[in-house]
């Protein structure tokens, strides 16, 4: 009996320090991020035991502004929104890897379209892209984080880090960082309505999805902006306002890819 409570007092002292020690860190340095940025888990006792000699602790800058190069995805590539945003990552990280390659290596759905009445069959974007990319004349529509974190993964092994899922601010914090960010928005960079969805059948379930789609670079963000590089125009650093981009982005899925 002593033992157990020897033990139970010594875990209610760990857990009251490390409290006292958390909230120590967000007075003297506002809002932060842990770890998770290695391995992009989310923040728990045991990884935190297993990595506190390796964790940084991030400050999110107020400020970021990044000089990552600008591609146009037009004219080789009228659906290739996606692959050209990643070449401007990677290019920006160093890698020498144009966007032609990496359409190229894209894994690819081939699940063939069907059309009866109302009702679509077709692939599903986080298994490759698809349809066609390279032209207008055929069908196509575009692919998902997860392909593209796949093909990442292949010029920046271990370094990949999918953010799908996260808060801005964890994106904000691999830009603080010096890591511009791979996201899927809409070409109005602002939310769409219900209207501009449409329901397909997958091999994995149903998508909703809207022929608006679109992928772009983060660069940076301020108070009342977020920057990108566009592919569409070959934009550099465009800014559109934050909560009308947060909302395109939501809306999609919040779907991002980086590196670390």
């Amino acid at each position: 009996m002593k033992i157990w409570k020897y033990i139970l007092g010594s875990i209610i002292l760990l857990l009251s320090t490390f409290s006292l020690y958390t909230l120590f860190v967000q007075k003297k340095y506002g809002e932060i991020t842990f770890a998770q940025i290695i391995d992009n888990k989310k923040f728990n006792a045991t990884s935190f035991e297993a990595k506190k000699d390796r964790l940084p602790i991030i400050k999110i800058k107020d400020t970021v502004l990044l000089d990552a190069p600008t591609i146009k995805q037009f004219p080789e590539l009228p659906r290739g929104c996606e692959v050209t945003s990643l070449a401007m990552l990677l290019q920006y990280k160093g890698i020498n890897v144009g966007k032609m390659e990496l359409a190229e290596k894209i894994p690819k759905d081939t699940t063939p379209l069907i059309k009866e009445g109302s009702n679509i069959s077709w692939g599903h974007p986080n298994d490759g892209f698809i349809g066609d990319m390279y032209s207008y004349n055929n069908p196509g529509y575009g692919v998902y984080h997860l392909p593209i974190k796949k093909l990442a993964e292949e010029y920046m092994p271990g370094k990949v880090v999918d953010l799908t899922g996260s808060e801005f601010n964890e994106l904000k914090t691999y830009l603080s960082l010096g890591s511009p960010v791979w996201v899927i928005t809409n070409a109005t960079y602002n939310s769409l309505p219900d209207s501009a969805f449409e329901t397909w059948q997958t091999p994995r379930g149903d998508v909703n999805i809207t022929y608006r789609l679109h992928s772009v670079l983060i660069t940076g963000y301020d108070d009342k902006y977020v920057y990108f590089n566009d592919p569409l125009n070959g934009g550099k650093n465009k800014r559109v306002s934050t909560d009308n981009f947060i909302a395109a982005w939501e809306q999609l899925g919040r779907q991002a890819v980086t590196y670390y």
